[in-house]
């Protein structure tokens, strides 16, 4: 695998860590602004917006860039961003500040996930992404409990002082290691735009936005349901979510070894597992134990089948920066959805209610992957051996 590919989930790494600030230190960040739990919920809703909506924006202004350049400017915007929340004097400028980074986290993962598949060949994308997305999992195995510890021992405020300079140490990394590569003619925007007319990849992309939507309705409020329903003290939470971080991790490295082959079969096993393991946290969060295994189960089977999803995308559409960046959108589209959902779903039902949401959304998201299934079965010849793969696969170690 390319240097350069570790350098990119190195960015993600960054950014993933921004993105989840919030969701580790909700209720001091609410309690800081002045904002009750929803409404602070409500800054991850505003960062995935941002994603969704202004993500594609800025890759389309980049567009005609080198990769290396344009990966700085991403850093640049997404050092402002941070900064901003760290000095907001109230909920509006920290809301502005969320949008700002969303905006440069989106480009970035859309760039990045772009210039993996053109660093690598066709046949190890799955594994490429895969590794480009640890950083992403990595982002919840280290960078989120790093800075909920931080937010909780130097104030809410030092958590996004100390990702601004993670955000500087990626850059400095970038420009040491990264390759002087020249703009793609492949990649211009005037080619990019017909691929959406499919339906196929639209359905692609439904499908990731469920995924993500059913796991963030439960994630963007792990904090107060684990100490509010289940019982946590509030200084384990960090040590739950270092054990759901490396449960992402394991699952991301399994999902991407199987990706290139299987990729429909594991996100409609990932997605009846998720629905599962939802429920029963739905069901049993009044008892620690149920709970945590629960929480650890959508570790395995929720953000981690992002490299299914990629592959997916990449043979519906293609694998061009702003193709990648629309996929981006669509999975925080989920994260907003999610967020944004849970926070009524909270209102309305109480605090096991985003967990009752994901369950939901899984199981409609599991009807977006079978006429994918349906129709490889019935195709001659099937591009595919999804016919012959057993349902055991996704313990398979090899593919």
């Amino acid at each position: 695998m390319p240097r350069a590919v570790y350098i990119l989930s190195l960015g993600i790494f960054t950014m993933v860590t921004s993105e989840f600030a919030v969701a580790g230190l909700l209720s001091p960040v609410a309690a800081g602004l002045g904002v009750s739990v929803p409404q602070a919920g409500y800054l991850i809703t505003a960062f995935a917006a941002a994603m969704a909506l202004g993500g594609p924006v800025l890759t389309m202004v980049l567009s005609r860039r080198a990769p290396k350049p344009a990966l700085l400017a991403l850093f640049a915007t997404f050092g402002i961003g941070n900064v901003l929340a760290a000095v907001a004097p109230n909920y509006a400028v920290m809301f502005v500040a969320r949008v700002i980074t969303g905006m440069a986290a989106q480009a970035f993962f859309g760039l990045a996930v772009s210039l993996a598949a053109q660093l690598t060949r066709p046949e190890v994308r799955g594994r490429a992404v895969a590794v480009v997305m640890n950083g992403l999992m990595l982002g919840t195995l280290l960078g989120l409990p790093m800075s909920t510890v931080v937010g909780e021992n130097f104030g809410w405020r030092a958590a996004f002082w100390a990702v601004t300079g993670l955000a500087a140490l990626a850059a400095v990394v970038t420009v040491a290691g990264f390759p002087g590569l020249a703009p793609s003619e492949a990649d211009r925007l005037g080619s990019q735009f017909g691929v959406f007319r499919s339906r196929r990849l639209f359905l692609a992309l439904c499908t990731s936005t469920l995924v993500i939507g059913a796991t963030f309705a439960a994630f963007s409020y792990f904090e107060p349901i684990l100490t509010k329903v289940s019982g946590v003290d509030s200084s384990t939470v960090p040590i739950l979510l270092v054990g759901y971080g490396a449960a992402t991790v394991l699952g991301n490295t399994v999902v991407g070894r199987l990706a290139d082959r299987y990729h429909a079969v594991v996100l409609l096993c990932g997605l009846a597992l998720n629905a599962t393991f939802l429920t029963a946290f739905a069901a049993f969060a009044g008892n620690t134990l149920p709970a945590v295994a629960a929480m650890m189960g959508i570790g395995l089977v929720g953000v981690t089948m992002n490299p299914a999803m990629v592959v997916r995308v990449h043979r519906e559409g293609n694998a061009s920066p702003l193709v990648n960046t629309v996929h981006g959108s669509f999975i925080t589209l989920g994260v907003m959805i999610g967020s944004f959902v849970g926070g009524l779903a909270i209102d309305a039902l109480g605090l096991r209610g985003p967990l009752w949401l994901g369950a939901v959304l899984a199981v409609i998201g599991i009807g977006t992957v079978v006429p994918e299934l349906v129709r490889r079965r019935g195709a001659e010849p099937a591009p595919e051996p999804l016919a012959a793969a057993p349902s055991s696969a996704l313990c398979h170690s090899e593919s």
